[in-house]
């Protein structure tokens, strides 16, 4: 590779990697945990479990838990219900409309007995604070989309630096860390040594993290399509004066799709339904299918299957990657590994924010030559 060629990549990866790293180091430091979100949860008495049954007893209907709920806020409606993939349990949310972007309250059930075992507490706690750095800084939507930048600079910062590592590392063998040299050399083998092992990693958590940013606007534009396109016919029709119950909606839907479960049901007038509708989405049983969902529409006044459609590519790729940027497929096994890859990626930020503070006055011209120099 040319010197010009060189330089050009070298200016890449320190600019790219600078506007990112303090942002990503917070997006580092704050993953580690969310890892872990169950699990602390659990220990901290935020999330309690429901009690035992026997293999193969069946869910009572979730009509009681909406009823249960609807007494508990009686100012309030339901937006949504929805099932624990990994317990017997129903979620119900309540809010001050259905449209509500987020929820005043969530009800956790017993999905054998019914009996309300959790009130969850709504936007407060450590892990909210946590999550809500993570995911938007506090900032709604503009602090998401923000992050996505985040994404793709570092992205950008990982594949000039894989470029880069090549020529640097052609007289060295592979994981070479020149205990003999200066500090500056060590580290600088020390953040090339933990980069390229991690690579893969890292990659794989900027891509995915990188979609997750996008939640929200792809799921407005299916809403304004493929969605739009299901209800052109209720289109300027009066809402419906009553309802059919959600658990007839939920049945319809098991029937329409025998071989998926009921994962949640959007209420009429919420976010992904409409005035006309519930929006039953359904599940599969293994460990990736429970991750992909299929949306049943069922009118909200006679209780019938009006349509069923497969998600576009784009909300499907958003459902496989939000469980992979957080190692949610294997368990504890696959978080554990998710969160040492996570101190690794600590580890090459932290050493490429020092190796700019160290020769952030050393000519680029030195630093090439050096390049060079391994690289001839």
């Amino acid at each position: 590779m040319s010197a010009k060629a060189l330089k050009a990549w070298y200016r890449v990866h320190k600019w790219t990697s600078l506007v990112c790293t303090l942002f990503l180091l917070l997006l580092c430091l704050t993953g580690l945990p969310l890892i872990f979100e169950d699990e602390i949860n659990v220990l901290m008495g935020a999330t309690v479990e429901p009690s035992e049954a026997a293999p193969g007893t069946p869910d009572i209907s979730i009509d009681r838990f909406i009823e249960d709920a609807r007494r508990r806020l009686p100012g309030d409606v339901v937006m949504y219900v929805s099932r624990d993939r990994d317990t017997p349990a129903w979620f119900v949310g309540m809010g001050k409309t259905a449209s509500a972007r987020e929820p005043t309250a969530i009800f956790k059930y017993d999905a054998h007995t019914g009996a309300m075992i959790h009130d969850i507490p709504q936007r407060q706690g450590l892990m909210f604070t946590i999550r809500a750095l993570h995911v938007d800084l506090f900032a709604g939507l503009p602090g998401t989309l923000f992050i996505g930048a985040v994404g793709l600079c570092f992205l950008a910062s990982m594949a000039s630096g894989i470029v880069l590592y090549a020529p640097f590392m052609r007289k060295l063998a592979f994981g070479t860390v020149r205990a003999a040299k200066a500090p500056r050399a060590r580290w600088l083998d020390l953040h090339n040594l933990l980069g390229i092992a991690a690579a893969a990693w890292l990659l794989v958590v900027a891509v995915t993290g990188t979609i997750n940013t996008l939640t929200l606007p792809l799921l407005g534009l299916w809403q304004g399509t493929e969605l739009a396109e299901m209800t052109k016919a209720w289109r300027g029709q009066p809402a419906p004066s009553t309802y059919s119950s959600a658990e007839r909606a939920a049945e319809t839907a098991r029937q329409a799709v025998p071989d998926m479960d009921v994962a949640f049901v959007g209420f009429p007038g919420g976010l992904f339904s409409t005035p006309h509708h519930y929006m039953v989405f359904m599940r599969g049983d293994t460990a990736l299918t429970s991750r992909l969902l299929k949306p049943v529409m069922i009118d909200a006044e006679t209780g019938a299957l009006t349509d069923s459609r497969t998600l576009p590519w784009y909300l499907t790729a958003i459902l496989l990657a939000q469980p992979l940027h957080f190692g949610d497929y294997g368990g504890l096994p696959l978080k554990i590994i998710w969160a040492l890859f996570d101190l690794v990626a600590i580890g090459v930020l932290g050493s490429g924010l020092y190796l700019w503070l160290a020769r952030r006055r050393t000519p680029i011209e030195s630093r090439i030559a050096e390049i060079e120099r391994l690289a001839s």
